[in-house]
């Protein structure tokens, strides 16, 4: 298993009720994983995961990136410029 961090930010945090929160993962588990598991794990994210920003270790990263072992993923809602 693999421990990581989840950083959620704006209105995703808003939907997830907490700053962060810390979980076990399969070590080969993909963001795209990652974001099928919190949609089915907690409700509320499944609308947020559709268009998320994720960060991992501080840089963007696509839904085919492996999380590595004790990362710090950040989730961000999509930003509209004006």
């Amino acid at each position: 298993m693999n421990h990581i961090k989840l950083l959620f930010f704006a209105t995703i945090r808003d939907r997830a009720g907490v700053k962060s929160l810390e979980m076990d993962i399969p070590t080969d588990l993909t963001i795209q994983g990652l974001k099928d598991k919190l949609s089915a794990d907690y409700p509320n994210l499944k609308q947020s995961m559709q268009s998320v920003l994720i960060t991992i270790n501080r840089e963007y990263a696509f839904d085919e990136a492996v999380v590595p072992p004790n990362a710090e993923i950040g989730m961000f809602p999509p930003v509209s410029g004006g």
